[in-house]
């Protein structure tokens, strides 16, 4: 069985964000748990579950934020594991400051980075970390990539098809 991965908003408001990710770990079979703690309302707690979370059965962490977006920065600081960060849209700049948040990590404290709202992205960078160790989900990644190749391709037979003057 495959290491659970963990996806942790910074809010509840959130969560139409991290629904893109949690689709995408549908898709691959990936089992996951959804929690909302914050690095400025609930530090420690925050700060327990990465430093557990390696015991516990993880093997990926998600982290939704936006604003200051310090979420994932207080994760990595606590684990070993990786932790992928997904800048959340706010009203406050587009979501530019979560993004710069998220991104700028101090040296040996990596947050790898999605595009802001890029929680499915967040979610197949997950899977194909998982990937390196789960044969099974190396094949669903496979597939993913042969049918987006295909849908590729449909999609330039029609338009080649229906605008070719030649």
């Amino acid at each position: 069985m495959s290491k659970k991965v963990a996806v942790i908003m910074g809010s509840d408001s959130d969560l139409p964000v991290v629904k893109g990710a949690l689709d995408e770990l549908d898709k691959f079979g990936i089992p996951y748990e959804v929690h909302v703690m914050s690095a400025h309302r609930t530090p420690a707690l925050a700060a327990e579950f990465a430093g557990n979370a390696k015991k516990n059965g993880f093997g990926v962490i998600l982290s939704a934020a936006g604003k200051a977006a310090h979420l994932g920065g207080v994760l990595a600081a606590h684990t070993t594991l990786p932790v992928i960060g997904i800048p959340v849209k706010s009203s406050t700049l587009d979501g530019l400051d979560a993004l710069l948040a998220t991104v700028q990590m101090p040296k040996g404290i990596p947050v790898a980075t999605v595009a802001i709202d890029g929680a499915a992205n967040a979610a197949i960078l997950a899977a194909q970390m998982l990937a390196l160790s789960d044969p099974e989900i190396d094949a669903k990644l496979e597939q993913m990539k042969a049918d987006m190749e295909q849908g590729v391709k449909a999609k330039d037979a029609k338009i080649s098809a229906e605008y070719s003057n030649c």
